[in-house]
């Protein structure tokens, strides 16, 4: 990205997420929830649900609360129901956004996220409005200076689509496709290389860079949209500059 790598962007989502912990937990707990309900209860034989698991752990989630979560959604335990929902739309320069939701109420959902994008300048649109933008794939991404001749073989033994170095920090990232994506991971702790990001993402074919006052408002609304109790993941096409969280 145009002065905010990558690498840049994802240290600023751990860092805001880190800062809102409580709602970290809440939306694990929905993935998990949600992953166990549609894959079953065991993580081995669940790719989502096991993604899911890491990612409460890397948060540092207590054990008892993911067991907690999965017994509820398997029927072990009583529990509130949720359903995917998601919404597409414009942000303010023609930035194309994806917000993917959890909720037990589609009707608070829906109104949260029209106020988010009417708020900052952009509009929420139809299903399939911008999704053909973007690709679903599996990114695991390490931080610069990781061995990339190392990451690079294992990659590619483990059927990883590309190796992704980027030259304005030196972060990796390993492309794969969602299906590869879990042997992937799994060669990958097997060498005890462990990502710093691993996820099932989607990801634009081709980014729009915005810069001022517009810059500023797409920033905006991707964070007040993350911030979103019923929020699970934001996507969108921006090429954002370095300074447009500062403003």
């Amino acid at each position: 990205m145009a002065g905010h790598s990558k690498w840049a962007n994802i240290q600023h989502r751990k860092n805001a997420q880190d800062a809102k912990r409580g709602k970290v937990f809440t939306k694990v707990i929905r993935e998990i929830t949600v992953a166990a309900r549609s894959g079953g209860g065991d993580p081995a034989a669940n790719p989502r649900l096991r993604l899911a698991i890491d990612k409460g752990l890397a948060a540092n989630m207590a054990k008892d609360n993911i067991e907690r979560a999965i017994k509820k959604a398997t029927g072990e335990l009583e529990g509130v129901s949720y359903e995917e929902i998601r919404y597409e739309g414009y942000a303010p320069g023609g930035v194309a956004v994806i917000v993917d939701t959890m909720t037990d109420n589609r009707m608070r959902t829906v109104a949260d996220v029209r106020h988010a994008f009417n708020k900052f300048g952009g509009n929420l649109g139809t299903d399939g409005s911008v999704a053909f933008m973007f690709r679903k794939l599996g990114v695991a991404s390490f931080a610069p200076g990781a061995d990339e001749d190392r990451i690079t073989e294992i990659a590619i033994e483990a059927g990883a689509d590309d190796v992704v170095v980027h030259p304005d920090d030196g972060s990796i990232e390993v492309i794969a496709a969602p299906e590869n994506f879990d042997a992937v991971t799994a060669a990958f702790d097997a060498a005890g290389l462990k990502p710093d990001e691993s996820e099932v993402t989607l990801r634009a074919d081709n980014d729009i860079a915005v810069s001022g006052d517009t810059a500023t408002a797409v920033a905006r609304l991707l964070d007040w949209l993350e911030d979103l109790d019923d929020v699970q993941n934001v996507y969108s096409n921006v090429d954002l500059p370095a300074d447009a969280y500062d403003s």
